[in-house]
């Protein structure tokens, strides 16, 4: 089992001078603690769940792995997860592919149907109803694999996305692994046996998370896709890790690890991340030998 780090708040000892230089020790704390995914959020609003309210700092996320990017060598990249609805495909699987050629071949696109209605008013962008929210993201998924596909520049004609061309010049050094957010079992988790080489659920218990495989395994089956080739992760928050916790908590990811979980993702939440990686990074050993 592989450990990741997610960073979900940006309200950092020293006030918003202090953001980057923090952000940048974030990158060669997790690289040094051996991690192998780092990632953040993509909102324009600070989230409710994190505890903070929506006027708490947050910054937008592919401009944040643009900055990661140069700030370190090995660790994967990605956001947890891209709103379908916050960019048009063509130019998300650009941005994707400029991250991706800029880190040397180290993105992964994270996505999914999207859900916090409030930034989208505020900031006027559109906000369809979840039916449409998850049909747009068929067609981008469509999309991105479409754009990836050297040998097919062709258009693209689908019920909300006509694309004239899906020329994307350079191609990714190594084509993005897509990580679909959510368990959704009618949709959701329809769309990562179809499309999606990784899913990613929340990691409120072993039952929970074991009934969720169980209804991907399902969907693989009725699409004729090999189960064991989606890589499965969780975000670790029930409860939620910290340094203090840490040995408990590799404890309790044994049951994950029997279930075919191949990495479990923490989420820091003080003004001083990189010290919390830091005092995680022992966790990195402790569950590789958890198998």
């Amino acid at each position: 089992m592989e450990l990741g780090f997610h960073v979900p708040i940006f309200d950092i000892d020293g006030g918003t001078t202090a953001i980057a230089g923090e952000l940048a020790r974030v990158g060669a704390a997790a690289e040094a603690s051996g991690a192998t995914w780092l990632s953040f959020m993509d909102h324009y609003f600070q989230i409710e769940p994190t505890g903070l309210p929506a006027e708490a700092n947050m910054l937008e996320g592919y401009t944040t792995l643009g900055y990661l990017a140069a700030h370190t060598s090995r660790v994967d990249l990605g956001l947890l997860v891209t709103g379908v609805t916050y960019r048009h495909p063509g130019l998300l699987a650009k941005i994707v592919t400029t991250l991706d050629v800029l880190s040397g071949g180290r993105a992964v696109l994270g996505i999914g149907a999207a859900w916090f209605e409030r930034e989208h008013h505020g900031l006027g962008v559109p906000y369809p109803s979840t039916a449409e929210r998850f049909e747009r993201l068929e067609e981008t998924l469509r999309i991105c694999r479409q754009m990836w596909d050297p040998q097919n520049n062709g258009p693209f004609d689908g019920k909300y996305y006509q694309l004239a061309e899906t020329l994307c010049s350079p191609q990714p050094i190594n084509r993005p692994k897509v990580l679909i957010g959510g368990g959704g079992e009618r949709k959701t988790l329809r769309l990562v046996a179809q499309y999606g080489d990784a899913c990613n659920l929340f990691g409120s218990s072993p039952a929970d998370v074991e009934h969720k495989l169980d209804v991907l395994r399902r969907h693989c089956d009725d699409v004729g896709r090999n189960y064991d080739d989606i890589r499965k992760t969780i975000i670790a928050d029930n409860p939620r890790p910290s340094p203090e916790n840490r040995d408990e908590f590799v404890r309790q990811m044994a049951d994950y690890a029997k279930l075919g979980i191949a990495t479990v993702i923490v989420t820091p939440t003080t003004g001083s991340p990189a010290a919390w990686i830091d005092g995680m990074a022992p966790a990195v050993q402790q569950l590789a030998e958890l198998g």
